[in-house]
């Protein structure tokens, strides 16, 4: 499902190395190279960095077609599931060179969609429309219910966990 020669050809794009990347990820060349081979789906940490380092939102691998109408059907949604994890991600941005990127996410009960705290350009808000939602922010948590809100620099280290017994639905807006 992922496209990896994508990513090869943004990194060759922007005049950088399987290294350079490599040290914008902390990740390393040869797990980059498996990548952009397509022999191995990117985890969502490992996806999160790569799109950070690359300074793209994550929609930019999973393009809609190139006439898109400005609206996105419910049934017309690109989905972005990565490898191991019950996290969906449903773009619901149109525009694809826009500054503002708009995801529904769903994450199943106990899912960490971070393993680890990730940190990328930008700012974003999310807000939490079924479920909960522990959202992991610098050195603190924030337990979101249904209903609830939140908003920070996306330069602060992050991660969101599903605490509840049922999934958590929530809508996010990223800005870069």
């Amino acid at each position: 499902m992922f496209n990896g020669a994508e990513v090869r050809q943004l990194r060759q794009q922007k005049r950088l190395t399987l290294q350079n990347l490599a040290d914008k990820t902390s990740l390393s060349v040869s797990l980059l190279s498996q990548i952009e081979r397509g022999l191995v789906d990117p985890t969502i940490s490992t996806f999160w960095k790569i799109c950070s380092a690359l300074d793209v939102p994550i929609n930019h691998f999973f393009q809609l077609p190139p006439e898109q109408d400005p609206v996105i059907r419910k049934d017309q949604r690109k989905i972005i599931e990565l490898a191991e994890t019950n996290v969906k991600y449903h773009v619901l941005t149109p525009i694809q060179q826009g500054k503002i990127e708009f995801l529904l996410v769903e994450i199943e009960p106990g899912e960490i969609v971070q393993p680890e705290l990730v940190a990328h350009s930008g700012e974003e808000c999310g807000f939490v429309l079924q479920g909960e939602l522990k959202v992991m922010l610098d050195d603190r948590e924030y337990h979101l219910h249904e209903g609830d809100s939140i908003g920070f620099p996306s330069t602060h280290p992050h991660r969101y966990l599903n605490p509840g017994k049922k999934t958590s639905i929530s809508i996010w807006a990223r800005a870069t």
